[in-house]
């Protein structure tokens, strides 16, 4: 749809212009991945508003800004194998499987099961189904079969950061996590140095659906 792509032109601009994206590698993931993908029919028009939209479920997709801002802090590199905790509509996951490219890998972990299903459809019609494992589970535990990971994060908001996300991660790893309340977070950029050694960066308030599971509200 042209007014889709004249739409999509227009907010990558705009995301560079206020600062929230940068590198040539997310710029590219933004042009590449079609939003509209990853929403219901009737918000097919709002897919380029900066701005989160329903999914279904209780659920949302994330404002691109917000999406576009955190793959920046999570410094993606080619071939890295990548966590993501509320898989939601799976945009997310395609835009990090774009990063990552074919030698990497994302699985992205999923509540509920009907978003489950669905943000496996969508990933599949974005063509990312080989480069993004979809699972159904309580991501505040995290996924341990494929651990360690080079990079985790959360498109929910939890309480502190769950101790399994950090046991999993990759030394010199990030994670990427809105820590504090049900219904406002502090965005946190986490950095695991090898012996045990961490760096904590606050980049911003934010509003995130709560992280529900063992290790959430």
């Amino acid at each position: 749809m042209p007014d889709l792509e004249e739409k999509k032109r227009k907010l990558i601009q705009g995301l560079i212009d206020r600062g929230f994206i940068s590198s040539s590698e997310v710029i590219g993931a933004m042009e590449m991945v079609q939003r509209e993908i990853f929403v219901p029919d009737d918000q097919r028009q709002y897919s380029y508003s900066d701005t989160p939209l329903r999914i279904g479920e209780g659920q949302t997709i994330s404002a691109p800004h917000m999406v576009g801002m955190m793959l920046e802090l999570l410094e993606l590199k080619k071939g890295m194998k990548v966590l993501e905790v509320g898989g939601g509509s799976g945009y997310h996951a395609t835009m990090v499987a774009a990063i990552v490219g074919s030698e990497g890998h994302v699985y992205t972990i999923e509540r509920i099961k009907e978003l489950a299903v669905r943000a496996e459809a969508n990933i599949k019609k974005a063509g990312m189904m080989g480069r993004v494992s979809v699972i159904h589970g309580d991501g505040s535990k995290g996924h341990r079969l494929f651990a360690p990971y080079d990079r985790i994060w959360t498109a929910c908001g939890a309480p502190s950061v769950p101790l399994p996300l950090m046991a999993q991660l990759e030394e010199d790893g990030v994670i990427v996590i809105p820590i504090g309340g049900m219904h406002y977070q502090d965005l946190i950029k986490i950095i695991k140095r090898p012996g045990g050694k961490v760096i904590r960066e606050s980049h911003g308030g934010c509003a995130f659906v709560p992280m529900l599971g063992e290790h959430g509200y």
